[in-house]
């Protein structure tokens, strides 16, 4: 018997804002800035890229390479595609 082995897309599973602020949240704990910056690209994808891109003035383009584990968003994107998401970064190291 053989397996069908298909892409898994977070994206298809961010259906409402308290499983897309924890799917943020958990990114920015691994402190890595590629994967943040990719959950980030992700959370768009379920949003709608081309909203983001309206609601932000930023093109489509330079949001998916962004926003990408390759990406390095300004800090001026990251607070603009946040606040069009409607979620929050919370940085820094709990106690």
């Amino acid at each position: 018997m053989s397996e069908k082995i298909t892409n898994f897309d977070p994206a298809e599973y961010l259906d409402d804002d308290e499983a897309i602020q924890h799917y943020i949240d958990e990114a920015v704990a691994t402190g890595h800035a590629g994967f943040i910056a990719d959950s980030l690209g992700v959370v768009a994808r379920a949003k709608g890229m081309s909203d983001l891109a309206k609601a932000t003035g930023l093109s489509r383009e330079s949001l998916y390479r962004a926003l990408s584990e390759q990406g390095n968003p300004s800090l001026k994107t990251l607070l603009v595609v946040c606040a069009a998401l409607g979620i929050t970064l919370k940085i820094g190291k709990s106690i």
